[in-house]
């Protein structure tokens, strides 16, 4: 079977992008929403917590993956050596890298870093009396959890949309190979 598209990178390679693309497009854009719109955020904070460490490791390693899976060309080699190339720079080693250093950043900094303010939100609304989404009448020191909870959401965010805008850059340079 030389020569079989089975034993070829291409298939997996793609198969990897439609899987770390979707799953991203999906969480960020519907599963959220969804959610968000369906249940008490205590509920929604709970489930998320629950995903998140599945979902930031997706990510991580479906980027690592896709930087092992590289697509030769006539210029390039296939796999990481390909992915290495200086041709293969701004269209694929950047947004994969981006992506993976971003869904990394949210695994192991960001999510760590909110559990633990959400330990310490639910510690302070224990002794407030209030629970930590209670805005009126929130004690100051909650109020500086919430901001700092908010400061880390917006990290959070930002680290996703940079591993889905990653994602979909790297679309572009995977469609310039079947014109």
């Amino acid at each position: 079977m030389a020569g079989s598209i089975i034993a070829s990178v291409a298939p997996y390679h793609i198969i990897t992008y439609g899987t770390a693309l979707g799953t991203t497009f999906f969480h960020t854009f519907v599963t959220t929403v969804v959610m968000i719109r369906s249940v008490d955020l205590k509920t929604f904070q709970e489930v998320l917590f629950k995903l998140w460490p599945y979902y930031f490791g997706l990510q991580a390693a479906t980027s690592a993956v896709l930087a092992l899976t590289t697509p030769g060309s006539l210029l390039t080699h296939s796999g990481i050596s390909g992915f290495l190339a200086p041709a293969n720079r701004w269209g694929t080693l950047v947004p994969i890298a981006a992506t993976f250093v971003s869904s990394l950043a949210n695994l192991f900094v960001a999510l760590p870093a909110t559990i633990k303010l959400e330990q310490e939100r639910y510690g302070q609304g224990k002794r407030d009396g209030k629970e930590w989404f209670e805005k009126e009448g929130a004690s100051a020191e909650m109020k500086a959890l919430n901001r700092k909870f908010d400061m880390l959401h917006g990290l959070s965010a930002s680290l996703n949309l940079t591993s889905f805008f990653g994602l979909l850059a790297y679309g572009f340079t995977l469609a310039r190979r079947f014109q």
